[in-house]
């Protein structure tokens, strides 16, 4: 807790109320810090065998779905998120998805539909590595769509988001918030070990030229679909171990507030004696 009673998450959290400005933030930045890498990662730990207890819980009880949306530029750590926070938790109530460049089925649909199709079930954690918002950033960036386009996706953005909150689904949106100086080394690192070719393409070095439209495309958006009920969470990523950590304290923190509990004992087992 910060020295103001408030949580040192707070300054990091946007729902609406105030205006996210990306240049404020820095990527460096360490809220949740124990105080060195290893503590953290000790605490990392601890914090992932508490949602592992969660998400059994959570998916016997059946009822409610939760949604992790992992949103940021090349090498922000979608994937590291994926490996180190959601490790311990049991693949039968958990699923990744990853969008890619939109099949030319996708494309003959509205840019919504292949996402509806993977949003979590009863009981369900799904984390989309990208998302929905690859539609209003990349197509942004390289004008494959005008501002009032972008501004209509925001709306459909919105309502969609609106309607998975009204239907039972948490949602946690998490932008993994990396300087461009920490992408030039990840980058330069992929380059250099052939080991970690497979994870790079030509476009990804050409994106970076793209810089800085794509920080304005994401504080645009953002701005637009930060609400109560599908609030964006800002992500400092320099720092491997500590974005993971802030990650899991966040989803730890949404799912003790849900509070789930296991489905009532059946009546017709009590006393029942199995031979």
């Amino acid at each position: 807790m910060a020295s103001n009673g408030k949580s040192a998450l707070d300054e990091w959290y946007f729902d609406g109320s105030t205006k996210f400005r990306i240049a404020k933030f820095d990527p460096a930045a360490k809220p949740c810090t124990t105080g060195s890498k290893a503590s953290d990662l000790e605490r990392l730990a601890a914090l992932s065998a508490r949602i592992e207890t969660l998400q059994d819980i959570f998916y016997a009880e059946h009822r409610r779905k939760l949604l992790v949306v992992l949103q940021g530029m090349d090498t922000a750590g979608k994937d590291g998120t994926v490996r180190t926070v959601f490790r311990a938790l049991d693949p039968l109530g958990l699923r990744v998805v990853g969008f890619k460049t939109p099949t030319p089925l996708e494309l003959a649909h509205d840019f919504l539909w292949r996402v509806h199709a993977q949003v979590p079930g009863a009981g369900e954690i799904v984390i989309f590595n990208r998302s929905h918002y690859e539609d209003v950033l990349v197509t942004r960036v390289h004008d494959d769509i005008d501002a009032a386009e972008c501004k209509r996706r925001y709306a459909h953005i919105n309502a969609f988001e609106r309607m998975l909150a009204e239907t039972g689904t948490t949602l946690i949106k998490c932008f993994l918030h990396i300087s461009k100086d920490e992408q030039r080394d990840r980058l330069q690192e992929r380059v250099d070990d052939p080991h970690k070719h497979w994870k790079l393409g030509m476009a990804d070095i050409e994106e970076r030229g793209h810089w800085e439209a794509y920080m304005t495309a994401y504080e645009e958006a953002i701005n637009a679909t930060a609400t109560p009920h599908a609030p964006w969470h800002i992500i400092p990523a320099n720092s491997k171990s500590h974005r993971s950590l802030m990650v899991a304290e966040i989803l730890l923190g949404v799912m003790e507030r849900l509070k789930p509990e296991y489905p009532a004992g059946n009546p017709a087992f009590n006393g029942l004696k199995v031979e």
